[in-house]
């Protein structure tokens, strides 16, 4: 699910009080903490999505087109329920176009996102019921 303009919180229940960089090499997390960094504003959310996918399968360049079809057949989590956003304290910002780009909550700029009013701000899922 692709979001634009719009501004993800870090989990209300999420402990961390600043981006956290994760540490386990190959882990969801720390390959969309890598994209994201490395390239802002360059994938949407699906697009983050498969690409973390194709990184952690060792999916070829010829196999791409084939995996991307297979991996959208089915349902996945939105980018609301990122490890990033419910345990290592980033927020997720979508611009007009629909590309992201990952803001520590400790950070000045992630605070002027979470008030822009003309920004849709909405939290990441919670790790916890209750």
């Amino acid at each position: 699910m692709n979001y634009f303009r719009t501004f993800i919180t870090v989990s209300p229940d999420s402990k961390a009080v600043s981006g956290i960089v994760p540490s386990k090499a190959g882990s969801i997390a720390s390959l969309q903490h890598a994209l994201l960094l490395e390239q802002p504003y360059a994938f949407t959310s699906d697009e983050l999505l498969f690409e973390v996918h194709v990184r952690r399968n060792g999916i070829t360049r010829t196999d791409r087109g084939h995996e991307r079809a297979l991996f959208f057949a089915r349902s996945h989590a939105c980018l609301r329920a990122s490890p990033l956003v419910k345990q290592f304290g980033w927020g997720l910002h979508h611009d007009e176009e629909g590309k992201v780009a990952a803001y520590g909550i400790g950070a000045d700029r992630y605070r002027e996102l979470a008030m822009r009013p003309d920004l849709k701000i909405v939290p990441g899922m919670r790790s916890r019921r209750g």
